[in-house]
């Protein structure tokens, strides 16, 4: 499913079936079937001949039966909707939080083969850029480029702190129109490889734009881990990750990370770690019990749980997916075969601490890091800004080539705190507080520069136990600060929905 610019969907509450017959028995009787072999599995599609109204059935069976708030989803007639997505996109709860947000703002589907193609080997389409909101999605907007991906489209012409100006001659910054707003969406989300479209950019602070840049979509290959330095200090030396998804190609690359972290440290081990996730909206969660394995070894974790995930209250003792007994999730500390042959150990850190710089755009199997590590005392230090509030996942459902995620667990570390809906906030007091630091994003400086502001807060609260003195420096809009995230210099991170989740594997 693309991505959008700006949306309003209506809602209606009108009668319709129970949904009651088993959602096993209804799936993959399809309107239009797929037939030949299914790339992923290397069997036929399991697609029979069915309608429509099988399908959506199936939704509501699913629904009823695994969806954590199933007893809130409105009764609505199935007849009124012309897809099965569409009618998808209406069984959750419409209640909101304390803070007037949507309770359920993670429901989504995404064509089957897109799903495949990006969760197992990072490929998408696009120009390999992170957008980050620091304004909008109404008008007047600030989009700015936070990261591109090495060999890219956009590499070697977009470069990090570079903000829209307008995108095929339509005004990015202020337009408002219908025609306008298609206009960007088309080139922000580009459809198909091989597209082209005319972007115009500006440093922020600058005064006039570049020249236009054409940037041609392609199948972009995501490395989730694109930088792994080392950085000396007088006290040290600081092992350095940029990681940011949670894909099946992370397992291997987060194990050939700390091993390079272990080589280029030798013969003495680093003495800290500092983990940038702040564009890192999750995926595989066995990924990030690897990960947190890796970096407090054995000593904390042994015997611990890394994470206890609960269902509805249908399903309290057991799977509702895959029948199993409810187990606590373990923190792994051999691969699992995700893009390494399974069985072999982790390499590991054995850190007490770890320092991790987070925004909006961490989410989920990220902030499951956080909790985790937190849940067996290893001290995490937190710089940067509030995290997304997701401590909630999945299992991908796929059905007639469509692949649904709703909301089917919660989950709690190992002392039992998993209330982090609002996000873990840096440097404060209470439920979802962690020790560290606001510091706003800066743009200015490539990530992985210790002079770049979030990971020189971390190295200076390393060194002397506070924060730094000017934290928090405003991002100018135009001219006004302004950011609807809160902290100025941070927003939301435009990627992949499916990439801002917590995701169980069969």
């Amino acid at each position: 499913m693309r991505s959008i610019f700006i949306a309003a969907l209506g809602f209606a509450l009108v009668s319709c079936g129970s949904g009651s017959a088993n959602w096993r028995d209804l799936g993959g009787k399809c309107a239009s079937p797929r037939t030949g072999i299914d790339p992923a599995t290397g069997k036929p599609f399991p697609d029979q001949k069915g309608s429509l109204n099988d399908e959506k059935m199936f939704l509501r069976s699913w629904t009823d039966d695994t969806y954590l708030w199933y007893n809130e989803v409105p009764t609505l007639n199935p007849a009124q909707f012309s897809s099965a997505t569409a009618y998808f996109d209406q069984l959750k709860t419409p209640a909101k939080t304390a803070s007037n947000h949507d309770k359920d703002r993670f429901h989504f589907w995404i064509p089957t083969d897109q799903w495949e193609a990006m969760s197992q080997s990072g490929v998408e389409v696009g120009y390999g850029i992170t957008w980050v909101v620091l304004q909008g999605p109404r008008a007047p907007r600030q989009y700015v480029a936070g990261f591109v991906e090495p060999r890219a489209p956009a590499d070697g012409l977009i470069t990090r702190g570079l903000q829209i100006i307008s995108i095929d001659g339509a005004d990015f910054v202020n337009g408002t129109d219908q025609a306008t707003i298609d206009k960007l969406n088309a080139g922000l989300f580009p459809a198909t490889a091989g597209e082209t479209h005319a972007f115009v950019m500006q440093a922020i602070g600058a005064t006039s734009p570049n020249p236009a840049v054409n940037l041609v979509a392609a199948q972009v290959t995501s490395n989730p881990t694109p930088d792994v330095h080392i950085i000396t200090t007088p006290t040290g030396t600081v092992g350095y990750i940029l990681f940011n998804d949670h894909i099946a190609t992370a397992e291997g690359a987060l194990v050939n990370a700390i091993k390079n972290l272990q080589s280029l440290a030798s013969p003495s081990p680093i003495s800290d770690l500092v983990l940038d996730i702040r564009y890192n909206g999750g995926g595989f969660l066995a990924i990030a019990s690897q990960l947190a394995y890796m970096i407090a070894g054995p000593g904390p974790t042994s015997g611990k749980t890394f994470e206890q995930i609960a269902f509805n209250d249908k399903h309290q003792s057991s799977d509702p997916v895959t029948h199993e007994p409810l187990a606590p999730t373990p923190f792994l500390n051999q691969t699992i075969g995700l893009s390494v042959p399974a069985g072999s150990p982790l390499p590991t850190l054995g850190l007490n601490r770890v320092f991790v710089l987070t925004g909006s755009g961490t989410c989920s199997a990220s902030e499951s890091i956080l909790n985790s590590l937190s849940g067996v005392d290893v001290q995490v230090i937190q710089i940067g800004g509030t995290t997304c509030g997701k401590p909630y996942g999945f299992y991908p459902q796929d059905n007639c080539g469509t692949t649904y995620f709703t909301i089917q667990f919660k989950g709690v570390n190992a002392k039992g705190f998993g209330d982090y809906a609002d996000g873990f906030v840096p440097g404060g007091v209470g439920a979802g507080m962690l020790t560290g630091c606001q510091v706003t994003d800066d743009f200015s400086r490539a990530l992985g520069d210790p002079n770049e502001k979030r990971l020189a807060g971390a190295l200076s609260y390393r060194a002397s136990a506070a924060c730094p003195a000017t934290n928090l420096i405003p991002s100018l809009v135009f001219g006004r600060e302004s950011s609807e995230s809160g902290l100025a210099g941070d927003g939301p991170v435009l990627k992949s929905v499916w990439r801002q989740n917590r995701i169980l594997r069969r």
